[in-house]
Parts: C-alpha cells; sequence; structure tokens
C-alpha cells in the first residue's frame, strides 16, 4: 500500500467518492472517544500482534495501529483500498490486504506477517457474523482474543444457555472454544449510516484447554451440528441423518450418554454433547 499524507477517514471517503454497499453490511464508526475504548477493551497491548477484518475507512485501524505492534487488515471492498492507502498513510506497522476472509487461508495469512500468536479485532458485517465466528473458532488458529462488533441479537447468541430462545450451535461453539462477554453496547446512532439495530462489542477470551475432555473434538462439533440440524426434532431423530445410524442405535447411543430419549439440542449442556460424542467414537 503506498504511503502519502493521511487524510482523515470522512475526508478520505468523500474525496474517492466512495458509497457504502448495503450487500456488504457496511455501517462506519468516526467517534474516536469509542474507537480507543473498543481497542482498550479488546486488551490490545504494545506487544500485540492484531488481525482486523473488515477495517473499512480505517477509524478502527488507526487506534489498533498506536496500540499495537503490528496490523494486518483484511478487506473486501476494492472501492476502499484508496480510502485505505491515505487514511493509513502514517501507520507504517500496518498491512492491508484485499480478500475475503471467508474465502483466506487465514492460517497461512497471519503466518506471513506475525511470528507467533494473535489478537483478533473487528467491526463484522452482520450477514457473515456466525459463519466466521464458526470458522474462527474451529480454525485451531493461535489467537489469544477475538474481539468482535456484532448486531445485538448475535451477541445474545454467543452467550446463550441451554433452554433459551437463543440457544444454538453458536453458543455451545463459544463455550467449548472461549469465555465469552459483553464487553460494551453500542447503539445503533453511533454507525454511519446507522444500521437497523443495536450492536454489541464481545470479548472472548480463548481457552487454553477446552471446556470440557471428548475423545474426539471433531465429533463431538459433528455432533453439536446435527443436534440442532432440525431444531424441533429430538436428538434421536437428528442423529441418524448425520451419522448413517438407524434410529435404534441412536437411541442406544443418547441412553449410553445418560441422557432422556426425547432429548432435543436446545436442551443440552456441553458436557452432554461430549458425552454423545464418546459413546459415537467407541462404536
Amino acid at each position: 500500500m503506498s504511503r502519502g499524507m493521511p487524510r482523515p477517514p470522512r475526508k478520505a471517503l468523500r474525496e474517492q467518492g466512495f458509497q457504502t454497499k448495503r450487500s456488504l453490511g457496511q455501517h462506519f464508526l468516526f467517534d474516536e472517544d469509542l474507537l480507543a475504548q473498543l481497542v482498550e477493551l479488546a486488551g490490545v497491548a504494545p506487544e500485540d500482534d492484531v488481525l482486523e477484518i473488515g477495517p473499512g475507512s480505517g477509524t478502527l485501524t488507526r487506534q489498533l495501529a498506536v496500540r499495537a505492534r503490528r496490523v494486518l487488515a483484511v478487506e473486501i471492498d476494492q472501492g476502499l483500498l484508496p480510502v485505505l492507502a491515505v487514511t493509513l498513510a502514517d501507520c507504517p506497522n500496518t498491512t492491508v490486504v484485499h480478500g475475503d476472509i471467508l474465502r483466506a487461508d487465514v492460517a497461512g495469512l497471519t503466518a506471513g506477517h506475525f511470528a507467533g500468536r494473535f489478537k483478533v479485532v473487528a467491526n463484522l458485517p452482520y450477514y457473515l457474523t456466525t459463519e466466521l465466528l464458526m470458522r474462527l473458532l474451529t480454525a485451531k488458529l493461535p489467537m489469544d482474543t477475538l474481539a468482535v462488533m456484532v448486531q445485538a441479537e448475535v451477541g445474545e447468541k454467543m452467550i446463550a444457555g441451554p433452554g433459551t430462545p437463543e440457544y444454538g450451535p453458536l453458543a455451545v461453539f463459544c463455550t467449548y472454544f472461549a469465555q465469552v462477554r459483553k464487553a460494551l453496547h453500542v447503539p445503533a446512532g453511533r454507525f454511519s449510516p446507522p444500521p437497523k439495530v443495536d450492536s454489541v462489542f464481545m470479548r472472548m477470551d480463548m481457552r487454553s484447554e477446552p471446556h470440557v475432555r471428548c475423545e474426539d473434538e471433531e465429533l463431538l462439533l459433528r455432533v453439536i451440528r446435527c443436534a440442532f440440524a432440525m431444531r424441533r426434532k429430538t436428538l434421536v431423530n437428528n442423529l441418524p441423518a448425520g451419522f448413517a445410524v438407524d434410529k435404534a442405535a441412536a437411541l442406544a447411543c443418547v441412553r449410553a450418554a445418560g441422557l432422556p430419549a426425547d432429548v432435543r439440542g436446545e436442551r443440552m449442556g456441553l458436557a452432554d454433547f461430549a458425552a454423545v460424542a464418546d459413546v459415537l467414537a467407541r462404536r
């Protein structure tokens, strides 16, 4: 990225004639105090390398660059690259890469820029939040923390417990891989253009050890996905499609895991999923 004189992000957007794209869920933050608070809440320190997903106009990127050792920002919208070239012109520790984070080799990309562990910070477009979080959590990346701005509803789904309407595979995955907390509520009016709903900044501290022990982690993750494939169905009715077993074998598996025959995924805790996975692993 070529370096010139930096410009304020709003001015750079105007100079480039940039128009936000609804299809990419673009909602920018320009409040410097809020942006600095987000970096503080993300726990970014001078020794940290940071992967930023979706830098937009570079407002959060600039705050990260001041605090972190290195910043690697991945932006899908090619139209924002000229904007970032001028807003980040005075940030020599920052590299912008054009690409789709859902299709990128994140492990290879980060290994090429960072020497070891890193943190992830992102103001995520609503349309890709769940898919991206699931991918990052299961990718076995050397992440210390994952701090993301998400739709308020998604934030609730990340911390939901069994038996609640918001509970689903995202909550179970989050619990297994990380300690998750709401760090900050951000009203829609703080964004430009404002989205239709409020957002929350979520901080996920990755666990050094999984929250529960199981014999086969990949099998556990398959069981979690399978249990919620058809929410209204019992686990006994969902297992045959996901694991090519008949209903009798599925029932035996559920009972061997110490669960009632009519249990549904929405009522199961992480330990329950692990118990089912361990039974399947021994078949």
